[in-house]
Formats: structure tokens, sequence, C-alpha cells
């Protein structure tokens, strides 16, 4: 559903911005076997699910997490090691592992192209700049229409692909969604606590695959990520965003589809069962010098 925002609109085209240098982006290859990823986000049987449908099935289905670059492993972006990771596995992972196993699961379906995008997240409450260390997808579906599906944002993120234009404002489920333009930026923003908050910013060019590869090593590996200091999970429902940050202490956010968001502290021997029942993230322990640690399962 999409409702007037009261601007005018305007659609972003290639033909809308200066040309640019070329970049040597390479679509993704397709998964080997989709059959287990429509299988793993519920969509078992499906042989030939929509864009919507997969966006949200994947959304709600695969958890947001960081325990590889928390534990000092760095994060491969190889498509069948995210292959293994997530689907055979039944891992979760962050936003680069997230939206290139979509595209790959796009790719297999046929008919659509999907462009990763960099973009910097926007939550610091002081305004300081952040690198490039969120990616997101441009889709062109099939009858040509252009989306922005992002699948990797954590609990805060989008149920639905958003169309690919300003001054649209777009509701999924009650969950208010839109993109403004800021210079050569396009900013997504989301209506929360009684206001529009930025969520992120990108221009809207593809990238290259060495920025991809260089900023995911950024993310997984440098000492003062946040990916590598803390732990966060994220989860969506239609009815329910929720998100766990683990660092001297652990943050449970909370928000119902229209309401305000509750914070509460969660003792760090409680974060376990709370990943598990809210997160879908079992064999997770508290070692004995209290780090949080995820047990892979035995093969």
């Amino acid at each position: 559903m999409r409702t007037a925002g009261g601007t005018r609109q305007t659609i972003v085209r290639p033909r809308d911005r200066p040309p640019g240098p070329a970049v040597a982006f390479l679509p993704v290859p397709p998964l080997t076997a989709v059959e287990a990823y429509l299988d793993r986000i519920g969509l078992a049987g499906r042989a030939d699910p929509g864009l919507a449908e997969v966006h949200r099935a994947h959304a709600t289905s695969i958890a947001f997490e960081n325990f590889d670059s928390y534990s000092g492993s760095p994060v491969s972006l190889d498509p069948v090691d995210l292959e293994d990771k997530i689907v055979a596995r039944g891992r979760g992972g962050y936003c680069f592992e997230h939206n290139l196993l979509l595209a790959s699961a796009l790719e297999s379906l046929g008919g659509r192209l999907a462009e990763p995008m960099l973009a910097r997240v926007r939550l610091d409450p002081q305004g300081a700049p952040s690198p490039l260390n969120h990616l997101l997808l441009r889709v062109t579906d099939r009858d040509g229409s252009t989306w922005l599906a992002d699948v990797g944002f954590g609990g805060g993120g989008l149920l639905d692909p958003l169309p690919f234009e300003t001054g649209t404002e777009t509701e999924q489920s009650g969950w208010r969604y839109r993109l403004v333009e800021e210079g050569p930026q396009l900013v997504l923003q989301v209506f929360q606590d009684g206001s529009w908050s930025d969520m992120y910013g990108f221009i809207p060019e593809p990238a290259s695959r060495v920025d991809i590869v260089v900023n995911n090593w950024y993310t997984s590996t440098h000492p003062e990520s946040q990916f590598v200091t803390g732990i966060m999970a994220g989860l969506r429902s239609p009815e329910r965003c929720s998100m766990l940050f683990v660092n001297e202490q652990a943050v449970l956010v909370e928000r119902p589809v229209g309401g305000e968001s509750a914070i509460s502290e969660v003792a760090l021997d409680e974060v376990p069962a709370l990943l598990a029942d809210r997160f879908g993230i079992g064999r997770v322990v508290l070692s004995e010098d209290g780090r949080l640690e995820l047990e892979e399962r035995s093969e």
C-alpha cells in the first residue's frame, strides 16, 4: 500500500542522475539449492514466489546476528559459504550476508536484477559519521519496476521491498517507511516513536565487488567495529521488531507496530535463553570468562 506523503513524487532512475565512473559490478551467482533456501524461509513447495513474498519470508525467518565477527572469525562473502552458513547450518548473519544471499536467491528464481549498494547507517544520536558498513539491494523486478530490498538491517528493518522512488510513503503491515533525497544521497526513513527517523543514507549506484569486500572486511575485523566489540541480534515480525545489544551489559529494544519503543536491561546469564526464545538463535552459552559463545552444530 502506498499513501501520498504530501510531497511531489520523484522516481529515481539512472537517467535522473549524472553519469558516474563505471564500476566493476558482477551479478551474483545463483544458489546451488534454491529449494533448500525456500524451505529455510518457510516457502517450501512454492515453485515461483514473487519478490515481495520472498522478501517478507526471509526478513521474518532468519535472524540478524554477528557471532562470527564477535568471536574473531572474519565473515566470508563467498556465495557457497553464505549458503552453507545460513541455509544448511541454520545460522543468521549481518547485512552483507543476508542481502547477498537474497540476491543469489533472486538470481536462482530468474527474471530479476539485484544490484548491491553500500550505505552509511545513521543511528548514532550524536550524528557522528559512520563507515560504509551496510549493504542493500536495488532490485529490478520482472515487470521493470524497481525496488529497495533489504532483509539485513536487523529488528527494525523492512518487511517488504520499498519502491525505489522518493516522495512516496509506504505502509507495511502498519510500519511506515519512505525514501527522501538529501543532495546526491537517498535516505531511508522509518516512522517511529512519533516522528520520522533516518535509518541510513546511500548513493544510488551499484557497488563494485572490491568495495563490498573491503567494507565487509572492515566491518568484521576492525578492532573498533561495533560488530567486533559487541553482539547484536535482531528479528522482525509483522507485529513487532526486536533488537538485542550486548556490550558491558545486555539491552533489549522492542517496538510493537504503532507503539513506542521499550528498552530493558537483561542479565547476561539470561541472554542465551532470550536469544533462543525471541530470536531463534540457539546453542549460545555464557563462558566462564563472561563471554557469550555460539556453539556450532556438529555434523
